[in-house]
Order: C-alpha cells, then structure tokens, then sequence
C-alpha cells in the first residue's frame, strides 16, 4: 500500500477536517470530537496536552488508525482514510506507524531483542534480517549489550527504550507516543525525550506525543490543546533549543 505524495506536492502528513466522533444518541450523545482542525507536518514534533475526557486519547485513535470519524475526514498524505477498508487501514498503520505507551507494552517472557522483531514477523521478514534489523534498532536507542535482557532485568527507561526500538524497527514515518514518559522518574523522562528529539532531528522523524508533563511538551515545537473535544489553542514551543 503506497500513500507517498508527490514530491511537488506539499500536503502535510497528516490532517483532520471537520473530524467528529460521536458516541451514542438522544440525551445519551457524547461528542468526543467536535469538529476537530489538524494539521501536522512532515518532520515535526508535536504535544498534545488537555485534561482527561478532552478528545485527545480519541483524536490519536483515529490518527493511529485504531477508529475512524463519525464525521469529517482524515488524510494522510493526502490519503483519505476513511475510504480505506479495515484491512488498508491495518496495512497503512503496519508500514507507515509506529506507537509508543506509557506502559511499555513488552511481552514479559521474551528478550529486549524479541520483543523489537515483533513487528518485523507480521511483516513475513527472514529470520536473519530480523535479528539484524532489531539488534541496529536497539543500537539506536543505547542498548547495545542488553539483546537478551528480559523486561524484568531492565529499568523503566530501557523498557521505554526498546518500545521505541520496536516501533523505530519498520522504519515508520510517524510515531505516536501516548505519555511516553509517564511511568518514569524526572531525569529518565529526559532522556527519552532526548533520545525522541534526536530522532526527530536527526532521521526526520515525525512525533506526534500525548503528554500532562508541561516540561516533557517543551521539548515539542507546537504543543496542541484539547477541550471538550476541541482544539482550544496551539503554541508554537521551538523546542529546546
């Protein structure tokens, strides 16, 4: 499945349009997005903030292709979405996105090494070029030496370490980090933003992070407000510098 745009096109990588999503009827209706505006560039690194119940955790299924709008449309790369089949819409969130949780999401009972060529089986990739790829996706992120680790012999920061590894693995071109820093301590949740705005600037990788962590989206170069379903504010941050 190709969604590549002409390079004389300059369409953002990803945008919503009059995006709603709508959740029962009657007195019942909520609206947990109401006709959300978005648009995010190629090679961009983006905060989400807003409270909980305000339409980002929903915003970044539907962007992660994990649910569609009630209304409007989602483009990526000028791609409309919604048009997509279920199956289309798997393949697209399988080679073009990657995701990152606040819980990690490891499997407990395998390596470091194991857990980043998950994603490289769905993908049908040989066995050989597997361990290759994964033990350069794990040198990416400073684990060097810890392959055969299990998550229950690393630190919270490796653990988050080789999540990013994992989604960093099929070379995605936008990664969604859904609180990537909290479950960790102050000075590891700056380390993966360091590690994420390397990545960002260094392969042109494009972040789009839910977060409550003020100092964790000044790292950001927007940072994009939620509430009630609505995109309230967006500030351009700059980053850190």
């Amino acid at each position: 499945m190709a969604v590549d745009a002409p390079a004389s096109d300059p369409v953002p990588l990803i945008e919503l349009r009059r995006v709603s999503k709508i959740y029962g009827s009657g007195v019942a209706e909520v609206r947990a997005l109401d006709g959300v505006d978005l648009q995010i560039q190629e090679g961009e690194l983006v905060a989400v903030m807003g409270p909980s119940g305000s339409g980002k955790s929903t915003a970044m299924n539907i962007l992660g292709c994990l649910d569609t709008p009630t209304q409007g449309s989602y483009r990526f790369r000028g791609v409309p979405v919604e048009s997509l089949d279920r199956n289309q819409r798997a393949l697209l969130r399988r080679h073009y996105l990657g995701f990152v949780f606040q819980g990690f999401n490891l499997l407990n009972r395998t390596s470091a090494l194991e857990n980043v060529e998950l994603p490289l089986i769905y993908r049908r990739i040989p066995r050989a070029e597997r361990h290759r790829l994964a033990h350069e996706a794990l040198a990416m992120v400073g684990l060097t030496g810890w392959e055969h680790h299990s998550p229950a012999e690393l630190s919270g920061g490796q653990q988050q370490r080789v999540a990013i590894a994992r989604a960093m693995v099929t070379q995605p071109s936008l990664l969604l980090a859904d609180e990537p820093t909290g479950n960790l301590d102050t000075a590891r949740s700056h380390e993966i933003m360091a590690l994420l705005t390397g990545l960002n600037r260094e392969r042109g990788l494009t972040v789009l992070m839910v977060t409550h962590e003020a100092d964790m989206a000044a790292y950001a170069h927007r940072v994009i407000r939620f509430l009630d379903g609505r995109v309230v504010d967006v500030v351009a941050s700059g980053g850190p510098g």
